[in-house]
């Protein structure tokens, strides 16, 4: 028996139990193959679930990372001689419009920039419909010549290619420029790899020490942060182009695969070009902005090849959190996370300690130009409104289609300029008159004052197109649409419709009202459907006695609106608002006063009638759609329709010029505005008013407040001011500066009358002046008050008495149109019984006609 020797510090072996087993083979051998077995199918899942990713990223990389929307497109910008310019400018606007600079094989176009001028080649697909290439010379600042290439002519105008308004990606309002890699400045580059991924052009598409770094730091402060900070640039782009923001493993295991195919798929160059044009960087006004291209036009108002250091900066530091530091409204926070970036920037040697401190020292510039400047939001919205109710059954959101508006961008700056220093003057009277009733305690201290809204449309009234559209003074604070969708009292803006009717009787009465028909504006009770009505003056001051239809409507009397509303038949007047658009007009005394609602929109149309020989056009916010390849989808056509004879019509811009010259809108002329053109105040207790046009352009302005409150304003105060700083600016630009006057029809003549009496004038009246009338319908006997010789002529063929004809239109009157003119005095709508004030019996309206006519 062998002795066992003990060891010391060692245990003595145990001696193996009998019956013991040893452990199967197989077990290990299937524990193994179980284990195999599920690696294998890990990884087939993980292969199928890349293959799946890399099928979907494939797709949108085969038609473009960028969403394939259908995006509205600005009219083309028109410039001329005089207009301000620069080549570079002009040179940066074509090349965010899609032209490329010397390269003769770009399909939009492409240009040639020399310091003083710049050569324009449209290419086979621009937009600009029939443009040739051009030459423009600039000095100080302005164009000064452009030169045709193909004639060497010169040209008057030159039509750019149209800028994007807005994409129509799942209806949201996102803006975005698209850039190349080779267009992107180093300086950004650099900034953007320092604050997010300063190994990008080295990695894999994954930064494991940064990983590392992060998951030590969740461990340390428990926290479940999901790695965030470790994402690279591939990373993100793979989040933004296919998966959602969810903090979830599963979404970041998405991300993994994403990412692995992204790096074998694209070169480093293509990823950050993706990645720099979709980018989010929070808002400017109404609109998202997608991409550092859009950015540097949003915030600094440049071109992204023309950043410095700062800026580059301060856009690299908007991506973590774009809405938080968004420069226009927490301008320190962005200025202190540049100032961040700018330190990564020197730590990893992409800038010196000199460039370092310079940069942090430069104050944070961000342009202020208002938001609806180029982005016109609330006519994007209109736009919007009209696809979806005129076309229901298509899709323009995501097939690629290229809308083009009417919209232009210099008139839009304009009427955004016009109506911010207008309200600023407005809101000025408003607060001053808040802090007048605090002091007379009718006020609460510390209140705020109530801010007035408004609205302003431009159009060409031969063709409908609208110009320039602002439907309120901050769209980021209210989307309501006043321009299109704000139903208010007209005011006196309605009298050309009212006087129109008056001047129509030259066709259905014996005897007709005329410019000088003499009415009397004294205190009159109006009796209709068994009610009395006594219209008042916005400020009453003293009755003017006998006046001229020309001056009462110069002056915007309402006693003698109400009495030649009731002369010509309450229906009649209700007939033609009907047929100018206007639906809520009813047949009432009410109606001479503006008391029913129009939208600005609807009074825009209206007056198209008047700036346009009495047809009416309708309004277009529409000119064509284009499919992604360039096929046309659908054009718009001026949808035009008869409703005045021609010498009405001219009569009616006569008695708006009149307005012009010496009624309520001759302020315009004190500001600066003196081209030939017509229009109307208008003034209620809530609104103000001003609709006019030249040849050129038709504006309507509106300003009142949402809640109804009475402005105590009138339409020359408030409304006016605007109007006439945009005509003011709008006819500088050489598309709109060839202004003429408004042509005479055949068919109207122009003889001398005393204003006093509305007769003709005889040798001694003292005040002669010329009025313009339908053919047959001019006075036939001279003044009585400053009576000589003949008294009355028998005809104007034959009379050696007759006056001379001051100007007469050559041709025969043409026939009449069908419309108000032809329509006969309808039952129940003649004019009633008026009583007058004081008791004292005087002739009524229709005896006072008789006399002049008889």
């Amino acid at each position: 028996m062998p002795v066992r020797i003990r060891i010391p510090g060692r245990p003595l072996a145990r001696r193996k139990k009998k019956g013991a087993k040893k452990p199967h083979p197989r077990i290990f051998q299937i524990a193994i193959a179980c284990i195999a077995a599920l690696i294998v199918a890990g990884g087939v899942w993980v292969w199928i679930q890349y293959l799946q990713y890399a099928k979907i990223a494939d797709q949108t990389l085969a038609r473009g990372p960028i969403p394939d929307t259908s995006m509205l497109y600005a009219a083309p910008e028109v410039v001329g001689p005089g207009d301000p310019a620069t080549p570079s400018s002009v040179a940066d606007q074509l090349q965010e419009s899609g032209y490329a600079q010397d390269d003769h094989n770009a399909g939009l176009g492409w240009f040639h920039l020399e310091p003083h001028a710049i050569a324009i080649y449209p290419g086979a697909d621009s937009d600009t419909q029939g443009e040739i290439p051009a030459v423009l010379q600039f000095n100080a600042g302005k164009i000064v010549s452009i030169t045709s290439l193909k004639d060497q002519q010169p040209l008057n105008t030159y039509a750019l290619e149209p800028h994007v308004l807005s994409s129509l990606w799942d209806k949201k309002r996102e803006k975005r420029r698209v850039v190349r890699y080779e267009e992107i400045p180093p300086v950004l580059v650099h900034a953007v790899i320092s604050a997010e991924d300063k190994h990008f052009f080295t990695n894999s598409g994954f930064d494991l020490v940064r990983i590392a770094k992060v998951a030590w730091h969740d461990l340390l402060v428990h926290r479940r942060s999901h790695w965030v900070g470790a994402s690279t640039l591939t990373q993100q782009l793979a989040r933004m182009l296919w998966l959602t923001n969810r903090k979830t493993f599963s979404r970041k295991f998405a991300e993994a695969l994403i990412t692995v195919h992204l790096e074998r798929k694209l070169t480093k160059q293509q990823i950050f070009q993706y990645y720099a044009n979709d980018v989010p960087l929070g808002r400017r006004g109404s609109f998202a902005i997608r991409g550092f291209g859009e950015a540097a036009q949003a915030y600094f108002g440049k071109s992204i090849r023309q950043l410095n250091l700062p800026e580059a900066a301060t856009l690299a530091g908007l991506v973590q959190e774009p809405s938080y530091r968004n420069p226009v409204h927490w301008p320190k926070r962005a200025q202190k996370r540049r100032d961040v970036v700018l330190k990564m920037m020197l730590d990893n040697h992409y800038i010196t300690e000199a460039q370092y401190k310079t940069a942090c020292a430069a104050p944070m510039k961000i342009v202020q130009d208002s938001e609806q400047s180029a982005d016109a939001p609330y006519f994007v919205d209109a736009v919007n409104k009209r696809l979806g109710d005129e076309f229901p059954d298509d899709d323009f959101q995501t097939d690629g289609a290229r809308i083009y508006t009417t919209i232009d961008p210099t008139l839009q700056r304009d009427a955004v300029e016009a109506v911010a220093d207008g309200m600023k003057k407005v809101n000025a009277i408003f607060k001053e008159r808040h802090e007048r009733l605090v002091k007379e305690h009718r006020a609460k201290p510390g209140s705020p004052y109530e801010e007035a809204e408004v609205a302003l449309i431009a159009l060409d009234p031969h063709t409908g197109e609208i110009k320039a559209l602002v439907g309120g003074t901050n769209y980021t604070v209210s989307q309501f649409n006043h321009a299109t969708m704000a139903e208010r009292p007209s005011g006196s803006a309605i009298k050309p419709i009212i006087y129109a009717s008056a001047l129509n009787t030259a066709f259905t009465s014996p005897t007709p009202i005329t410019a000088s028909t003499i009415i009397a504006d004294e205190p009159t009770t109006f009796t209709y459907d068994g009610k009395a009505y006594q219209p008042m003056d916005f400020e009453r001051g003293q009755w003017q006695g006998n006046v001229t239809v020309r001056k009462a409507f110069a002056e915007s009397l309402n006693v003698p609106a109400v009495e030649l509303a009731q002369a010509a038949g309450y229906q009649n007047v209700s007939n033609l608002a009907h047929e100018a658009g206007l639906e809520n007009i009813k047949p009432t005394p009410a109606e001479a006063l503006g008391a029913y609602d129009v939208t600005p929109l609807a009074l825009a149309r209206a007056y198209t009638i008047f700036a346009n020989d009495g047809v009416e056009v309708e309004p277009r916010f529409i000119s064509r759609i284009v499919d992604k390849d360039g096929t046309q989808m659908w054009a718009s056509q001026a949808d035009t329709k008869d409703i005045l004879d021609p010498r009405v019509n001219y009569l009616v811009v006569s008695l708006m010029q009149q307005v012009m010259r010496s009624g309520t809108g001759a302020g315009a002329r004190a500001m600066g505005f003196t081209l030939p053109a017509a229009g109307k105040t208008g003034t209620s207790p809530q609104d103000a008013w001003f609709g006019g046009f030249t040849s050129k352009l038709l504006c309507v302005v509106w300003v009142g407040l949402d809640n109804y409150h009475e402005i105590h304003m009138q339409g020359a105060t408030a409304a006016l001011p605007i109007w006439a700083e945009f005509m003011k600016l709008a006819h500088q630009r050489a598309a709109y500066s060839d202004v003429t006057d408004f042509p005479m029809p055949p068919g109207i003549v122009s003889v001398e009358i005393d204003p006093l009496s509305g007769d003709l004038a005889g040798p001694t009246c003292p005040d002669p002046r010329p009025e313009y009338y339908i053919l047959g319908t001019q006075p036939t006997i001279y003044c009585p008050l400053h009576r000589s010789g003949a008294t009355e002529i028998a005809g104007w063929e034959n009379s050696p008495t007759a006056p001379p004809v001051v100007s007469a239109s050559p041709a025969a009157a043409p026939p009449m149109i069908p419309g108000l003119a032809q329509l006969p005095p309808q039952p129940g709508n003649a004019p009633q019984q008026q009583q007058k004030k004081p008791e004292k019996k005087k002739k009524g309206f229709f005896d006072k006609l008789k006399s002049i006519f008889r």
